[in-house]
């Protein structure tokens, strides 16, 4: 895949757009108001990977607490404002590293004019964060929902643009994955700005990782995207780790084990689903990237597992633990996840 270059910006210490990888990013789900619960949440985010973290900001305590909550984390810190200009000013003194701005529901030109300035003065980049969901009714209804967000992320660049302020990044979220693909694929080619993707209250996990692996996963394969985001119904890290696992189906991040595991069927003779589960949650926290293969019969088992860095071939009672294409050792069924653990936590 040819991958969209975009122009390069800095939110805190991480690199956004240009040749940097795509970082994966998420937020809080605390009251921003509780800096102690929320500083916690934000090093719960770093230590499974997340690299960007974005805060909701609903009102003035909140904008203060940000102080104490830059001083007690790392991450780069997004302000998310909604409505009231003052509160961006605000988190921007309170020492946020970027905002973003929802230019549905904040379209006074003097305001974004006075946010603006104070962000070129911090050197904090703004994100301008269309979502179909809070367009205006009265813009553009003679053209369709992906260029309705379109026509709206472009007329606020062409603003900020006209104050001299170019660190922009844009996104244009939508619930149904065509919409949003569409609308990123519309753009693409008419600004320099780095792109951040997302399909918006995707939803619970089975039905949320689903539709923004499709909608993420499509855009990125066709070289869009500089930062993501997954948005789901559940604890943060959830969506960091699917954020990784859409990055490393397409060869774009590699961070923690990869499983192959096979779906088992009539010729297992063990319970493949119960290895997998289990050696997945013994190493969950692990961040070296490395395949990992559970396999539950001598159809595929041996040769997927001799692919892999660290794999196991299970047959009746007995299973081959294979390290780097090689039997490195023949282990009882009671000892298989023992054995294929250990032999994972010393892959080089």
């Amino acid at each position: 895949m040819t991958r969209r270059i975009s122009q390069p910006l800095r939110i805190g210490k991480v690199t956004v757009g240009g040749h940097a990888p795509v970082a994966v990013q998420s937020m809080t789900k605390t009251d921003t108001r509780d800096a102690a619960v929320t500083i916690d949440q934000i090093k719960q985010l770093e230590d499974c990977g997340c690299e960007i973290v974005r805060v909701a900001v609903p009102d003035s305590e909140a904008a203060e607490s940000l102080a104490h909550i830059r001083r007690g984390v790392s991450l780069p810190l997004i302000a998310d404002i909604h409505f009231d200009h003052r509160l961006a000013l605000a988190a921007l003194r309170s020492g946020a590293d970027a905002l973003r701005l929802n230019p549905g529901n904040m379209g006074d030109r003097e305001q974004i004019a006075t946010v603006v300035a104070a962000a070129r003065e911090r050197e904090a980049p703004i994100r301008i964060g269309v979502n179909a969901g809070s367009l205006p009714a009265g813009f553009c209804p003679e053209v369709g929902l992906a260029e309705r967000m379109v026509n709206m992320a472009l007329d606020q660049i062409k603003l900020m643009e006209s104050l001299d302020f170019g660190l922009i990044k844009v996104s244009l979220k939508a619930f149904d994955v065509p919409t949003t693909v569409q609308a990123y694929q519309m753009i693409a080619d008419r600004i320099p700005y780095p792109l951040h993707l997302g399909i918006t209250e995707a939803g619970l996990p089975r039905t949320g990782v689903v539709r923004s692996a499709v909608g993420i996963g499509i855009l990125l394969h066709q070289g869009i995207g500089d930062t993501i985001r997954v948005s789901l119904s559940a604890h943060p890290c959830e969506e960091v780790f699917v954020a990784y696992e859409i990055l490393k189906s397409l060869g774009l991040r590699q961070r923690g084990p990869t499983l192959v595991s096979c779906p088992s069927c009539g010729r297992a003779e063990v319970d493949i689903i119960a290895l997998a589960e289990a050696v997945s949650r013994e190493l969950d926290n692990m961040s070296k990237p490395i395949k990992v293969a559970i396999m539950g019969c001598v159809v595929n088992g041996p040769g997927e597992a001799r692919d892999a860095d660290v794999g196991i071939a299970c047959g009746k009672g007995k299973g081959a633990i294979f390290k780097k294409g090689e039997i490195v050792r023949t282990v009882d069924e009671r000892d298989f996840l023992e054995a294929l653990v250990a032999e994972a936590r010393e892959v080089d």
